[in-house]
C-alpha cells in the first residue's frame, strides 16, 4: 500500500454539531485535505452546507479544503467558495454550460480545479480540459449521500483516467470517493488513484480517528502513534 496516498475525509460524516471540532480532530489525526461536499437538493437530492459554513470553518486548519460541489448551475456560487477559503473546486461537467470557461474561472480565483465523473459518465470527458485539471475524481457511488455501497465497475474507469494522466506527464490528483473503506482502498490505490476521500470509513470506523486513516493507507493500528 503506498504511503504517499493523499486521505481527504469528507466531513459529511460528522457531527454537524460540532464540525470545528471535527475539522481539528481529524487534521491531528493526520488527514491530507479536508473533503467538503456540497449538496444543492437540485442536482442531488440532498441538502448540506453552503459558503458561509466553509468560511467558519477555515480557521479551524491549515490543510487544503477539497470543496465538491454537486450544485447547478455552479458558476455563480465558484466566486462564494473561493471567497471563503476553497483550495480545490471539484465540480460536474454537466453542471453548467461551459465547463472549459468554468475551470478557467477557479484557477482564475487562486484555487485548483477538478471535476468529477459520475458512474454513468463515460471516461471521455476528462479528454477536452485536462489541461485545466489539477484533479479528476471519479465517484465510485452515485452523488448525493454519505455510507453508500463502493461500486466495483468504477476501477476500470480509474485505470482509464490514470492512463491519460501518466499520458498527459501533468501533476493531476486522481481522486476516488464512494465507499472508500480499508477493503476497497487497496483496489483503488492499485488502480493508479493517488487521494481518497472517505466519510464512514474515518468518522464512524472501529478505530480513532488516527487508526481509521492510517488503515486507509494499509498501516496496522499498532503502528499509528
Amino acid at each position: 500500500m503506498s504511503k504517499s496516498v493523499l486521505i481527504s475525509p469528507s466531513i459529511l460524516s460528522a457531527d454537524f454539531a460540532a464540525l470545528g471540532q471535527a475539522v481539528r480532530d481529524i487534521d491531528e489525526a493526520g488527514a491530507d485535505m479536508i473533503h467538503i461536499d456540497v449538496m444543492d437538493n437540485h442536482y442531488v437530492p440532498n441538502l448540506t452546507i453552503g459558503p458561509a459554513v466553509v468560511k467558519a470553518l477555515r480557521p479551524h486548519s491549515k490543510k487544503p479544503f477539497d470543496v465538491h460541489l454537486m450544485v447547478s448551475p455552479v458558476d455563480a456560487l465558484i466566486p462564494m467558495f473561493l471567497d471563503a477559503g476553497a483550495d480545490y473546486i471539484t465540480v460536474h461537467p454537466d453542471a453548467g454550460p461551459h465547463l472549459h470557461r468554468t475551470l478557467q474561472s477557479i484557477r482564475a480565483g487562486g484555487a485548483k480545479a477538478g471535476i468529477v465523473l459520475n458512474p454513468g459518465a463515460p471516461v471521455e470527458q476528462v479528454d477536452p480540459v485536462l489541461d485545466l485539471c489539477d484533479q479528476i475524481m471519479i465517484m465510485s457511488v452515485n452523488p448525493g449521500f454519505g455510507g453508500q455501497s463502493f461500486i466495483r465497475s468504477q476501477l476500470d474507469k480509474i485505470r482509464a483516467v490514470r492512463q491519460r494522466i501518466n499520458a498527459s506527464g501533468r501533476d493531476i490528483l486522481l481522486q476516488v470517493d464512494g465507499g472508500v473503506n480499508p477493503v476497497t482502498a487497496p483496489d483503488c490505490i492499485a488502480a493508479g488513484a493517488t487521494s481518497l476521500v472517505a466519510g464512514s470509513a474515518v468518522f464512524k470506523g472501529a478505530g480513532t480517528y488516527a487508526e481509521n486513516i492510517a488503515a486507509l493507507r494499509g498501516t496496522p493500528a499498532s503502528q499509528v502513534a
